[in-house]
């Protein structure tokens, strides 16, 4: 039972990360009767526009993050990004809060390092050869011996930020300034990996709930710069595959725990399926569930972090995302373009509210259905473009 919001009685839960996806979970967790609260190392982030209540911290500052917790003793800590102080939410774990979907989660994929190590040293799963590097020097040796072209990424990063293909050896010393400008918490290693030859990449929602282990339909998904643009599902597996790809999923994600949506990302190749990453949270491709399903991911994650059933997920109708992003940094700013985007048939936008632009931000996305993927995909993408950004 559930008390209502702002009241003794309310089951309240605490998002780490307010951007647009946990804008959506804290809505999803409102329609269920909780109480939110939104935190970001920001102001206006697009969760605090919704959430009942907002801080603004230095989530990797764990006194800091320690400080806000034990003022508001959330039921639930919900990270919603990569950039916290993860050893203070393990300490604060076994201090008897609940970090969903558990610390030890959060931990392990805030950096590609431990994610990759679990997945391949550990369990044994398929992915690409990998070699890390703490410096300019190992890194050079690290890409003379995987070959090129190979993919350079930051240990800690996200959206992309960072990541760069090396196509010679000569290109080394700027993929490694790139990466140290990219990444995150001050983290001077590199994940370096050989170059994947795939037939395509996919987005695997994985739901661990008091019902079980469930999968969403495959998502498809581009990236450009190392960040998504465009996503849609389902994407066409082969029944090998697919089993396959479920396999891995479950595997990573039974040994990470706790209830709780996962974006476990994959590469399709001819010789079958890789890992590639995990995140434990709603995944920026997974936005496109908003008009396929009858749950989207974000309703997913809700429930499952708040213990309630899941019996069964349905697919509605295929379906698209395209997205807008600015190209340049600027506080004074206007998104046009949606009533002709809204005119389109089946689409519809989502615009993030967020405070500022910055150069490969996601400022708005634009969501299509309709008889199968490519004509969704056409709508997205034509929708998409009819959006703007207008610099005052």
């Amino acid at each position: 039972m559930y008390g209502s919001p702002l009241t003794p009685q309310a089951r309240r839960i605490m998002l780490l990360g307010s951007g647009e996806l946990g804008k959506e979970v804290v809505m999803e967790a409102q329609r269920l009767g909780i109480e939110t609260i939104a935190v970001d190392r920001y102001a206006a982030a697009p969760a605090m526009q919704v959430a009942h209540r907002c801080y603004v911290i230095d989530m990797l500052d764990g006194s800091e993050l320690r400080r806000i917790i034990k003022q508001e003793m959330p039921d639930l800590i919900v990270p919603e990004i990569e950039a916290i102080a993860t050893d203070t939410l393990v300490e604060l774990e076994q201090e008897g809060f609940r970090v969903v979907p558990t610390a030890r989660a959060a931990q392990l994929t805030m950096d590609r390092e431990g994610i990759r190590r679990l997945a391949a040293e550990t369990l044994g799963l398929p992915t690409a050869p990998y070699r890390f590097a703490d410096s300019l020097e190992e890194l050079q040796a690290a890409v003379a011996e995987l070959g090129t072209p190979c993919v350079i990424k930051p240990i800690m990063s996200s959206s992309g930020k960072g990541q760069s293909v090396c196509r010679s050896e000569d290109e080394v010393e700027g993929c490694w300034n790139y990466a140290m400008e990219g990444g995150r918490a001050k983290k001077q290693r590199v994940i370096v990996e050989g170059f994947v030859t795939f037939e395509s990449e996919i987005t695997l929602l994985t739901v661990r709930s008091a019902s079980g282990t469930s999968f969403c339909a495959p998502i498809g998904h581009i990236q450009k710069d190392g960040d998504y643009v465009e996503s849609w599902q389902p994407h066409a597996v082969s029944e090998r595959d697919r089993e396959q790809a479920e396999d891995i999923a479950r595997s990573i994600t039974e040994a990470l725990g706790g209830y709780g949506i996962y974006g476990v990302e994959l590469f399709l190749t001819k010789d079958g399926v890789l890992f590639s990453e995990v995140s434990p949270r709603p995944h920026d491709t997974g936005m496109v569930t908003m008009v396929t399903q009858d749950l989207s991911e974000f309703a997913l994650h809700a429930r499952a972090i708040l213990g309630l059933p899941i019996p069964s997920i349905r697919l509605l109708t295929p379906g698209a995302s395209a997205t807008l992003k600015a190209d340049r940094e600027a506080a004074v700013f206007r998104i046009g373009g949606i009533e002709e985007a809204l005119a389109l048939p089946h689409t519809s936008v989502r615009v993030f509210g967020k405070p500022e632009t910055k150069p490969g931000r996601r400022m708005a996305v634009a969501l299509s259905s309709a008889d199968d993927v490519e004509q969704a995909r056409e709508l997205a993408r034509q929708a998409a473009s009819l959006l703007h950004i207008a610099y005052d």
